[in-house]
């Protein structure tokens, strides 16, 4: 990293310690005290719909694993992915003020979180839908995770050096992420006859959805050096999902060829609609309410 990556670096690692986890207007700028500097020649709008869509991503997953909490099997794997939201929910906030920065227009990042309608949000649709069961979970966790930590870690060479550092502090977060779903899978997998056919099916069901993970959007395309190509992930991620697939007995499903939906373009699932109904309801009914 150069001296200006590694200046903004600091800055996000030593942030202020605000103990509050949720979103909230009135809460501390995740990015206070960073240069948010515009990189040359980088298009403002392009760069504020980049970084928006990858805080897109992380914060429906991060609301959906909250969903969880209570109903997991133990303790400490409740505490666990009550953990990994919330590194999802930090990454959505860094993510999402670099978008209003960037965008120019003095919105917040509570505007991008809770004042948008379904078909303005750019998450993938792979992590829209709700888990049936525990495997379910564990299954959608380890395949976001392997990829977006090989996204996230070329991200850490991008031209912009906000995101370069964003992605250097998420990255050691999501290697986590994906070594505690990869042993589940691997306990679930290669455990009991219930728990590898569920864990099977979970696989089954998850993996018509991967190719959109790797499928570039026009804004993706245009930015080039300041964003990743995903599908540049994509032979490290399957390389990575062979090797958890081995170690839990699970065979790969046959690679899918349905046209699927398109969340970087506005397309999504109708489960989508669902998730911002109940996570936006009090911010729209109490709007520009402090908690």
């Amino acid at each position: 990293m150069t001296n200006q990556d590694v200046t903004v670096y600091e800055s996000l690692a030593n942030a202020v310690d605000d103990s509050r986890w949720a979103f909230g207007t009135g809460f501390e700028d995740p990015l206070a005290g960073v240069d948010v500097a515009m990189p040359s020649g980088v298009d403002g709008g392009d760069l504020s719909a980049y970084a928006t869509m990858l805080g897109d991503d992380a914060l429906i997953l991060s609301h959906r694993l909250a969903e969880w909490i209570t109903r997991l099997p133990e303790l400490e794997v409740e505490t666990a992915i009550a953990n990994v939201a919330l590194d999802l929910l930090g990454h959505a906030r860094m993510l999402f003020a670099r978008a209003c920065v960037a965008e120019g227009s003095g919105l917040g990042e509570d505007d991008l979180a809770y004042f948008r309608d379904a078909h303005e949000w750019r998450n993938v649709c792979f992590v829209e839908g709700p888990d049936a069961d525990f495997a379910g979970l564990v299954v959608r966790l380890a395949l976001f995770a392997t990829w977006r930590l090989e996204v996230f870690s070329r991200l850490r060479e991008s031209t912009d050096p906000v995101l370069a550092a964003i992605a250097a502090k998420a990255a050691k977060e999501l290697a986590y992420h994906r070594e505690f779903a990869a042993q589940w899978v691997v306990r679930l997998g290669d455990g009991t006859e219930h728990s590898h056919q569920r864990a099977q099916a979970a696989l089954d069901a998850l993996w018509p959805q991967v190719d959109e993970l790797f499928s570039a959007s026009p804004v993706e395309r245009r930015l080039q050096a300041t964003a990743v190509d995903p599908a540049s992930a994509r032979g490290e991620f399957e390389r990575v999902i062979a090797q958890i697939l081995e170690a839990a007995t699970l065979r790969c499903p046959d690679a899918s060829n349905l046209p699927g939906l398109m969340g970087r373009d506005g397309m999504h699932s109708d489960y989508l609609a669902a998730v911002l109904d109940e996570m936006q309801s009090v911010a729209r009914d109490h709007p520009g309410a402090t908690w």
